[in-house]
């Protein structure tokens, strides 16, 4: 028999993967926005995630649904405990989208719009990557009610997790970047992986080192035997993947630095699934005492499965017809 619980793990999880690698790159460009001064450049960028990026957000919608709807006890704790971090970003991500849209249509304020688009795009990330630090801290709870106080969400982790997405949604952004464009955004793009990269790698290693040294029950799930063989190669692989892309923009390869970045993504999310499973709220609710009654799993997933396959579908259809590179002087987004 199915288990119902795992097949909605399954369509959250994909979905907030989904999300994080196609609203990561859109987001990374305006946070790449103050590396480019050149007007021309910035409308370049722009564009080149203009036709796509409020399709990306669908995914977002699509996972916050489906925990309401499969996991109601995470959804109503997890946003007590987290309200104010997720209204933040919220506002954000509003001004950012407000600037895709008056940007373009602005002459003596268009550089208001650009601080509209650069500010919403970084705090956005960097709330997102709060949020995920404070999840992975754990949530205090009792009989299933949240129990912390208001500030809790805000620690020294947190704000490093926020930090660190920054980066990674910024290194996305750039391969995007060398795969969009061509000539001298190109070049600029080349030169800044590297130092982005490297920051990356850094702020990996120490939420590596920092979660099983805090967490014992983390450190027993990865250390212990015979797990450090079976999850060795995620470590293993993140630092091939990180040689690859050095690799990829020393050769000036246009695809690759993008597609490497996309596999480290995959491999730092891998890495929380394994920290945390099957918790879903940590450190001790886990997915089957949080799940909703079987018949609202079914009846619900009925919907899901209608939907997704149009939203894959519209994301698919989006990305094939601005599939080519970007360039000065393209019409774009107007």
């Amino acid at each position: 028999m199915i288990d119902l619980t795992l097949v909605w793990v399954g369509i959250i999880g994909l979905s907030v993967l989904i999300y994080v690698i196609m609203d990561g790159f859109d987001l990374g460009i305006g946070i790449l926005f103050p590396f480019i001064q050149n007007h021309q450049e910035r409308d370049v960028m722009m564009n080149t995630v203009a036709p796509v990026w409020d399709g990306n957000e669908t995914w977002m919608v699509l996972g916050g649904a489906g925990l309401f709807a499969a996991f109601p006890l995470v959804y109503s704790t997890v946003l007590s405990a987290l309200y104010l971090p997720i209204v933040f970003m919220v506002v954000a991500l509003i001004f950012r989208g407000v600037a895709f849209e008056f940007r373009f249509k602005a002459f003596r304020t268009k550089y208001l719009w650009d601080q509209a688009f650069i500010w919403g795009s970084i705090l956005s990330s960097f709330f997102q990557g709060v949020i995920l630090g404070a999840y992975i801290q754990g949530i205090e709870t009792t009989q299933g009610i949240y129990s912390g106080g208001v500030w809790d969400w805000l620690t020294p982790f947190s704000i490093f997790s926020g930090f660190g997405v920054l980066v990674m949604y910024a290194t996305l952004g750039c391969g995007w970047l060398i795969l969009k464009t061509d000539s001298r955004l190109q070049v600029h793009m080349y030169k800044l992986m590297p130092k982005l990269l490297i920051t990356l790698f850094m702020i990996f290693v120490g939420v590596s080192l920092y979660t099983p040294l805090t967490h014992p029950e983390i450190a027993m799930r990865w250390f212990s035997l015979p797990n450090v063989f079976y999850f060795s190669p995620v470590p293993i692989l993140v630092l091939l993947f990180v040689g690859l892309i050095f690799r990829a923009c020393k050769n000036k390869n246009e695809v690759k630095p993008f597609i490497y970045t996309l596999v480290l993504v995959f491999l730092a999310f891998t890495g929380f699934v394994i920290s945390l499973w099957p918790n879903i709220i940590p450190p001790s609710v886990s997915i089957w005492q949080a799940a909703a009654p079987e018949s609202s799993l079914k009846f619900t997933l009925v919907g899901a499965v209608i939907l997704i396959p149009i939203i894959i579908a519209y994301t698919f259809l989006s990305y094939w017809v601005f599939r080519d590179k970007v360039r000065i002087g393209d019409k774009g987004y107007h």
